[in-house]
């Protein structure tokens, strides 16, 4: 049995922070909002609870869950080491609809699938998300919907795909992008765009220093 929580309404949304937060401690799954889509989210520390997300959107583990954190600062406990050009990234474009891709900490007791040593991190702008984030720590989120199937940009569209799979659903709107986040790949010896979304190639480019052209090499 799930329960969507309207997150427009203050009671509402008192009530389903909290519920959440009960799930995600308990195991189970939750989908959120955030800038970009809809998350289906599970406690980053929980590996059944992982399971039970990929699982939940029949997917294998050859494609780990990404991790959602709520402040910039969370990120030094979960990063090997944080180079330079991710604290540029990092101060343009968090919170927002840059994911990055790094080296994990070595000693981080979390199973996201098969990672190979990294792990891609992002910071939403969403007030939902980033007060269930700064409540409960890092998430593991994936898109809301099964894979292969249409990304959910509404609560609604996320309920017809994952029905009971999640326990609460936190209602935010329309997300504001309905495109996913741009991914950079951090941990080679030069930059990389693996996905164009939110964040324009141009945009990041600046940032760098560097050409667009350069890091969107053979990306199609």
């Amino acid at each position: 049995m799930s329960t969507v929580y309207d997150c427009s309404q203050t009671d509402s949304r008192t009530a389903g922070l909290a519920a959440a937060k009960n799930a995600l401690k308990a195991g189970r799954l939750v989908v959120l909002p955030t800038d970009t889509l809809y998350g289906l989210a599970a406690d980053a520390f929980d590996s059944d609870a992982v399971t039970s997300l990929l699982r939940a959107k029949g997917r294998g583990r050859d494609m780990p869950v990404p991790v959602l954190v709520g402040s910039w600062n969370t990120i030094d406990g979960l990063v090997y080491s944080v180079r330079p050009q991710a604290r540029d990234l990092i101060r343009a474009f968090w919170p927002g609809g840059l994911s990055l891709v790094v080296e994990q900490a070595p000693s981080l007791a979390w199973d996201l699938g098969d990672t190979r040593g990294t792990v891609m991190l992002r910071m939403p702008l969403h007030p939902v998300a980033l007060e269930l984030l700064r409540d409960v720590g890092p998430l593991a989120v994936s898109s809301a919907n099964i894979s292969g199937r249409p990304p959910a940009t509404t609560v609604e569209e996320a309920r017809d795909q994952l029905g009971g799979s999640a326990s609460v659903y936190l209602d935010g709107g329309k997300a504001e992008h309905a495109v996913a986040s741009t991914i950079v790949d951090l941990t080679g010896n030069s930059p990389r765009i693996l996905r164009v979304g939110a964040v324009s190639a141009e945009s990041i480019a600046e940032v760098l220093g560097t050409s667009p052209e350069s890091l969107v090499e053979g990306v199609s």
